[in-house]
């Protein structure tokens, strides 16, 4: 699978090992250093993917996250984050940012490449729904205008959000495991760690609190979530 891939990385010794293992796999890689780099090279040539490190000089790694989801032509490409913070508030606050995933420092350089692969692979994979308008409870989401109302309040969800919130308002009361959460959005993809499910899920919580502060996504302990049927 060749691509073209945007790596973003200040630190020369890891941009060197980035490159030499995805270009092993046939990618065309190219490395900027800081953050005005990156979103100067993003806009000018498209990548397919983008490495990102969070540490960068002038603009961190967040806040090209951030500014490439808000562009036309940016705002698909799917973005993996490198990052030292390795606590659940940062990790969460990058996904939230419209990050479609993330590797704690120090990571190995093959499963980076893996993590690369998979992204890849689901970008190729993703296709329009269709014209769908789908209610449960407080909720409604338009699957073909990518809006999400609870009790009639707009909510801004990420892509990756909104497709795990769709594939679950489709079978409300529905238990679904992390694996089946896994398999209908990413593709069954075993590069993909339970753990980012859990980071995308506890945002989506957080988003769809209804009025009162009643939950509209419930973790059933040992099982998985589900959405709250008439919540």
């Amino acid at each position: 699978m060749s691509a073209r891939i945007l790596v973003a990385e200040d630190d020369e010794k890891q941009s060197r090992l980035i490159r030499v293992y995805l270009e092993r796999e046939g990618n065309a890689v190219q490395v900027v250093a800081d953050g005005r780099a990156a979103l100067e090279k993003a806009r000018s040539n498209r990548p397919d993917l983008i490495v990102l490190d969070v540490m960068l000089p002038y603009v961190d790694g967040l806040d090209v996250c951030r500014i490439l989801r808000t562009e036309p032509g940016t705002e698909d490409v799917p973005i993996l984050l490198l990052t030292a913070r390795a606590t659940e508030e940062d990790l969460l606050l990058g996904l939230d940012l419209g990050a479609d995933d993330y590797l704690t420092k120090p990571y190995s350089p093959r499963e980076l490449a893996a993590r690369v692969r998979a992204l890849l692979r689901r970008a190729k994979k993703s296709a329009p729904a269709g014209t769908t308008l789908l209610k449960v409870g407080e909720m409604e989401l338009d699957t073909a205008r990518f809006e999400v109302r609870v009790a009639g309040r707009p909510v801004a969800l990420t892509s990756k959000e909104f497709a795990i919130l769709e594939s679950l308002a489709r079978e409300p009361g529905r238990v679904f495991t992390r694996a089946q959460i896994i398999e209908r959005v990413f593709g069954f993809d075993r590069d993909v760690l339970e753990r980012t499910v859990d980071a995308h899920v506890m945002n989506l919580r957080r988003k769809l609190e209804a009025p009162g502060g009643r939950r509209l996504l419930e973790t059933v302990y040992g099982r998985g979530y589900r959405i709250v049927d008439g919540a």
